[in-house]
């Protein structure tokens, strides 16, 4: 079992920085805080013993986690769920047909007025033994159907991605919220000694339209932040040594450098200049961590076939296999962003002819394949797995500029994703749209519903883990957010 980690150096400096208003503040309103101590006292101010993960873990929660970790696999641009998941017959029967206007949304980005009904081009089957419907451009996740649990009825209310991808990692449509990896890492602290709590892993040629705000720590201690890795070259820049600085240099230059900040948090008490500190600290111990357990060269050639990853290169393959890597390293989560999903139909590079079979192909097996690996490790039950876009997309063709391609806009009143692991339901699914796959008729699950039942998972009453600032408490789903228990196992 890993111990979580305790810098006994700053130790008595962090319980100096906190004054009494700030302690009192935070171990009222915010468990992150309680967390924090349960992680750091151990009745002295000697050498701190640190307490097993597991014991750590179990006071940090409110009520027992069903989950540990979590790998959240997010498809930026949006999938169709008409495509994939959300099977409407009715849309092939009335394809080319000009559109009710009761299957739009109130606000749309470029659908136009009498936008014809656009029919699925690809063929449906029903899998698994609950039945549920799949596309047939994922042959691979068919096979691990019995292990997902299919919720088709999320609604956001934001209908361009980088407000959408705010609202689902962050809970506002705005910068500066703390992203979800950020609120966990903050309540629940690291698994791990020698690597951040909160890893990004980024494949399809570009960061997500929100960039680095999907994965911030807002206004919370900036050591909650997610670190964006690579799979090739350097894993994190700006880790390694610069030329001719040994690795001994670099320990006394980061001596010399954290005596300077431990004046500076006697002197003034900004529990931020401890942050620094141990941010310095954790990337002196991350230069041999990180390439240890970034280095997929040390799999098996039949893990590697089985996930379709290619040590070297930059995919999403490689990125699903280091998702699981660096859980079973201890990595609390674990945030893949995969671009090119924004289907409108607007040319090759974008149309569902094209596009939306070459993003399935690239991520279809690896997916599959981590579901399969993480289980046949023992690890299924405590790490969950989520997949999401951050909106749906329209019934309608949206034909834009009339070029030919075939393609569907944004459409925030229903999309569909998937769980896996982690105490959800096996071989369920949750949820319904109409017969148009246009608004949810059963069920209806808004992101704040996601991010609270996601919380709920790994232990954390949504209402209670708080940060306070300028004024006012605040959490991942604001003033919002019901749990939704039926998705449990």
């Amino acid at each position: 079992m890993k111990k979580p980690y305790v810098n006994p150096v700053l130790h008595e400096e962090r319980v100096r920085a906190i004054t009494r208003r700030h302690f009192l503040g935070k171990a009222t309103k915010s468990f992150g805080a309680a967390a924090l101590t349960g992680l750091l006292t151990d009745g002295s101010f000697g050498a701190p013993t640190a307490p097993s993960e597991e014991d750590v873990f179990k006071a940090a929660t409110h009520f027992a986690p069903k989950a540990k970790r979590i790998i959240y696999l997010h498809m930026a641009g949006s999938p169709p769920h008409h495509d994939l998941f959300d099977y409407k017959p009715l849309l092939n029967k009335r394809h080319g047909e000009v559109a009710p206007k009761d299957v739009y949304a109130s606000r749309s980005a470029f659908v136009k007025p009498n936008a014809k009904v656009l029919g699925t081009p690809y063929k449906f089957e029903k899998v698994g033994q609950s039945g549920m419907w799949m596309s047939e451009l994922l042959p691979n996740l068919k096979t691990v159907a019995d292990e997902l649990c299919v919720v088709k009825s999320l609604h956001t209310d934001q209908f361009n991605h980088a407000p959408a991808q705010l609202m689902l990692h962050t809970g506002h449509f705005l910068n500066g919220r703390p992203s979800m990896g950020s609120w966990l890492t903050y309540g629940l602290g690291s698994e791990s000694e020698n690597l951040p709590a909160f890893l990004v892993l980024v494949s399809g040629g570009k960061n997500p339209s929100a960039g680095g705000a999907a994965w911030g720590s807002g206004f919370l201690p900036s050591i909650h932040s997610g670190v964006q890795c690579r799979s090739e070259g350097d894993p994190i820049l700006y880790v390694s040594d610069p030329k001719g600085v040994d690795r001994q240099t670099r320990r006394r230059t980061i001596e010399a450098i954290n005596k300077i900040n431990e004046q500076q948090a006697k002197e003034f008490g900004d529990p931020e200049t401890l942050t620094r500190i141990e941010q310095y600290e954790l990337a002196f111990r991350m230069q041999t961590s990180v390439p240890e357990v970034m280095d997929i060269r040390k799999e098996s050639a039949e893990t590697l076939a089985m996930y379709g990853a290619e040590p070297g290169k930059e995919s999403f393959a490689n990125n699903a296999l280091l998702a699981r890597r660096l859980s079973e390293a201890g990595v609390r989560f674990v945030q893949l962003f995969d671009w090119g999903w924004d289907v409108h139909g607007t040319r090759p590079a974008d149309d569902l002819l094209n596009q939306l079979p070459l993003k399935c192909k690239q991520t279809d097996q690896p997916i599959a394949a981590l579901i399969s690996d993480l289980k046949r490790r023992g690890l299924l039950d405590e790490t969950l797995v989520v997949w999401s876009g951050e909106f749906g997309r329209t019934v309608m063709n949206e034909a834009r500029n009339n070029k030919g391609f075939l393609g569907r806009d944004h459409h925030p009143n229903c999309f569909t994703i998937f769980m896996a692991g982690g105490g959800v339901k096996q071989g369920a699914v949750i949820g319904e749209t109409d017969e148009w796959g246009a608004h949810v008729v059963d069920n209806p699950i808004h992101i704040h519903d996601l991010q609270a039942t996601i919380l709920h998972l790994m232990g954390i009453d949504h209402k209670k883990l708080t940060y306070r600032f300028q004024g006012r408490d605040f959490r991942l789903t604001d003033v919002h957010g019901h749990v939704h228990k039926e998705l449990f196992a």
